[in-house]
This record gives C-alpha cells, sequence and structure tokens, in this order.
C-alpha cells in the first residue's frame, strides 16, 4: 500500500472512531514521516481515549513542536494536562499559543476555555451516571475553574454534592446557575428538591411554581407541584 494510501485509510479509521484499527496505521506514518503535526495529534487522541495521559501529552507536544499555531493540539494538550492534575501546565500552554495568535492577549480564548470546560463537563456527567460522585464533582470543578459561565455545569456539581448529603453546600450553586441563566429551568426544580429535601417545603413550592412559570412544559417541576399538594393535603 501507498503511503498516501494508508494516510487515507488511516484517517477513514479515525474519523469513524475505529481507533485499535487506526493506530498502527498512524504510527506507520509518523515513523517515516515524521514531521506530521496532524498525525501525532491524532495518536494523542487515541491515547488520551485510553486513558494514556503521558503518552497523549508526549504526542500533542510533538504536534506542536512541528506547528506552534495548532490550536486543537493545545486544546488537546490542556485537556490532558488536567486529567493529569497539572493545571498551571495547561493554561501555559494556551498562554503561549495566545501569544502567538494574538500579541497581547489579557485572557483564555473564551472558545477555548468552554470546550475545555465542556470535555470536563461531559466526563464528570459519566462519572455521575455510575454515583461516582467525587470523581464527577471533580470534573465538574475542573470545568468552572475554566469557563464559570455554563449553568449546566454549575446544576450538576450541585446534584453530585447532594448526592453526597452535602445539601447545604450543593444549595449556592443551585442558585448560582439560575442568576446565569434565569430560564434554565432543571436549577429552578434541583433548587426546589433541595429545599424539600431539607424540609423547607414552602421554598420548595415556590422555586417549582417559578419553574413553570419561566418554562411552562417542565414536566418535572409540575410533577413536584402535584405530588407536594397533594402531600399537604
Amino acid at each position: 500500500m501507498e503511503p498516501q494510501d494508508i494516510y487515507e485509510r488511516a484517517i477513514e479509521l479515525f474519523d469513524t472512531g475505529k481507533y485499535p484499527e487506526a493506530e498502527p496505521l498512524l504510527k506507520n506514518i509518523v515513523s517515516t514521516h515524521p514531521h506530521y503535526a496532524d498525525v501525532h495529534n491524532k495518536l494523542g487522541i487515541i491515547a488520551h481515549h485510553r486513558g494514556d495521559f503521558k503518552g497523549a501529552s508526549e504526542y500533542f507536544k510533538k504536534a506542536l513542536e512541528l506547528n506552534p499555531n495548532y490550536t486543537e493540539a493545545s486544546l488537546n494538550l490542556a485537556i490532558t494536562f488536567n486529567n493529569m492534575g497539572e493545571f498551571k501546565k495547561g493554561q501555559e500552554v494556551f498562554s503561549r499559543a495566545a501569544q502567538i495568535a494574538h500579541p497581547t492577549p489579557t485572557a483564555m480564548d473564551p472558545f477555548i476555555a468552554g470546550k475545555i470546560a465542556n470535555e470536563h463537563y461531559k466526563v464528570g456527567n459519566i462519572y455521575l451516571e455510575f454515583a461516582m460522585n467525587d470523581e464527577a464533582i471533580e470534573e465538574y470543578r475542573k470545568a468552572i475553574r475554566m469557563f464559570s459561565r455554563l449553568p449546566d455545569v454549575h446544576t450538576k456539581l450541585g446534584i453530585a454534592l447532594r448526592n453526597k448529603g452535602l445539601i447545604d453546600e450543593a444549595i449556592p450553586y443551585f442558585v448560582k446557575a439560575k442568576e446565569l441563566n434565569k430560564h434554565y429551568g432543571p436549577a429552578w426544580v434541583q433548587l426546589g428538591l433541595s429545599y424539600y429535601m431539607k424540609g423547607l417545603t414552602g421554598l420548595a413550592f415556590e422555586e417549582w411554581e417559578k419553574a413553570l412559570e419561566q418554562n411552562p412544559n417542565l414536566k418535572e417541576a409540575d410533577a413536584y407541584l402535584k405530588l407536594l399538594k397533594k402531600e399537604v393535603k
């Protein structure tokens, strides 16, 4: 098979998520053409996907060594550093990238920060699904450190904290989510549920009523209100 054919086949496999099949082909390419930054980046993504953060970071570093302006590789390296607990290094990666793209940056590009935050949010959701609340909390906090204005992240962090019985710690996150987006119904619903769990039925009723005012189709709030009304009767 010709090198170009190998490359095209590797990209096809990678793009369809067939990482185990794509990896040996990509390694074959960099063994003969080590200056392909995009191939190093893809090998880094594959390594990251299987949890080999150290290996992934080396591939992303190589991609950036070959192309310092490679924003996607910078993003991937920062995410990897965050997963390794190397938050300062992650920030430094984007500071350098920002200096190249924008000579006088004042902060990380909000788009980039949002992308990183979203990756941590997605990982946190997986942990939350399997009741791994400590791990979920860690990922949600990472997301908020990167980009603090996502109401869904604050809400999920509150849920994970409440799952551990930390209701008083959870409530401010639901309140913050409401501040960030008053139309984000889940924050109102979860805040009301937290009040109810503390025995504050009046506050719970108020939150769920307001939730329905904001979004009349919010079935969860409607269901809780009906249950609460039956309980009172």
